[in-house]
């Protein structure tokens, strides 16, 4: 789906659970597409509803209090490029009217200034929620989302698709290893089948965090189901007992060269 309608300019919603990768979903989009601008990314969720308008559309100087000088907002800075919209849910209802006037106008004017600015820019946009739901509710435009919904995504929970797991662990692995300085862990066949078998509630973002645990309790060891099951997936008290014999074996191990180990 990516590869067909990357080269198109049209918008795309794209649906799927927290920590799903929709964001990994909207940079390919736009690496595929060879859009020559930049891929910028603004989650509506994150930034208070009085701010958001500035953050989108810039601002004039003297626009508002504390706007010391001209600036511009993220759909400036996408130019020739995708502005990737997170968590479209979230967007104030007065601000959704003036991104469907940008759709279908393609003009915008900063906070402040009535001169339009031309620009090309390519709307992506994510969510976790329902957004028919919103509209039912009167908290999201239905002719926004009908502008909107030209190409929906559904990025499925990695619970639907156990199958990605080794490829992910192997994935973290990697990045973390080149910027730890201690041997990673591996992974033998219990313990991937273990991840398997796993739900997987925070999906890809979980992942990441199971390899970070993953690198500190088991250093250039070898994880086995049990130590999944009990340390990384579910944190116990165990694995402090753990980590303590491990400390202990190796103390005598260091002696053992000039003290002897009683039996």
């Amino acid at each position: 789906m990516i590869g067909l309608i990357a080269s198109s300019g049209s918008p795309v919603i794209i649906n799927g659970p927290t920590g799903s990768g929709k964001e990994l979903v909207a940079e390919a989009i736009h690496d595929e597409s060879r859009r020559k601008g930049n891929f910028v990314a603004l989650n509506c969720a994150a930034i208070p509803s009085e701010l958001i308008e500035a953050e989108l559309f810039g601002f004039e100087k003297g626009a508002f209090t504390g706007a010391l000088k001209t600036t511009m907002g993220k759909f400036e800075q996408a130019n020739k490029g995708t502005l990737f919209l997170d968590e479209i849910g979230d967007m104030p209802f007065s601000l959704q009217t003036k991104l469907l006037r940008v759709l279908e106008n393609s003009v915008i004017a900063r906070v402040g200034s009535n001169k339009e600015i031309k620009l090309d820019v390519r709307i992506l946009c994510a969510t976790h929620k329902d957004l028919e739901k919103l509209v039912e509710d009167n908290n999201f435009r239905e002719d926004l989302l009908f502008r909107l919904n030209v190409f929906p995504i559904e990025v499925p929970s990695l619970k639907q698709r156990s199958e990605d797991i080794p490829d992910l662990v192997e994935h973290f692995l990697t990045i973390k290893s080149k910027t730890d300085t201690t041997k990673p862990p591996s992974f033998d066949n219990s313990a991937i089948e273990a991840l398997k078998k796993y739900d997987w509630p925070g999906n890809i973002r979980e992942v990441r965090n199971v390899i970070e645990r993953a690198l500190i309790f088991f250093p250039n060891q070898k994880v086995n189901g049990e130590d999944v099951e009990k340390y990384l997936i579910a944190i116990t008290s165990g694995i402090i007992d753990r980590t303590e014999e491990q400390q202990e074996i190796w103390s005598e191990w260091s002696k053992s060269g000039s003290t002897k180990i009683d039996s």
